[in-house]
């Protein structure tokens, strides 16, 4: 399967819970914190749910 580091880049101050707790589930939750996880269909979906919030790399 192919990795995807996944970093966050923008506040989750004033933005919906949900967004929040997917940022939560990604383990993410600050600024240029960065995570690298095999690419799913439920991660693909966190992904979309929050790409405003997080740039998406492949590996």
């Amino acid at each position: 399967m192919a990795k995807v580091k996944i970093t966050q880049r923008r506040s989750l101050i004033g933005r919906p819970q949900s967004q929040k707790r997917t940022i939560e589930a990604l383990g993410l939750g600050r600024i240029d914190k960065s995570i690298e996880v095999e690419v799913t269909p439920q991660i693909n979906g966190m992904i979309n749910k929050v790409q405003h919030l997080v740039d998406v790399k492949e590996l």
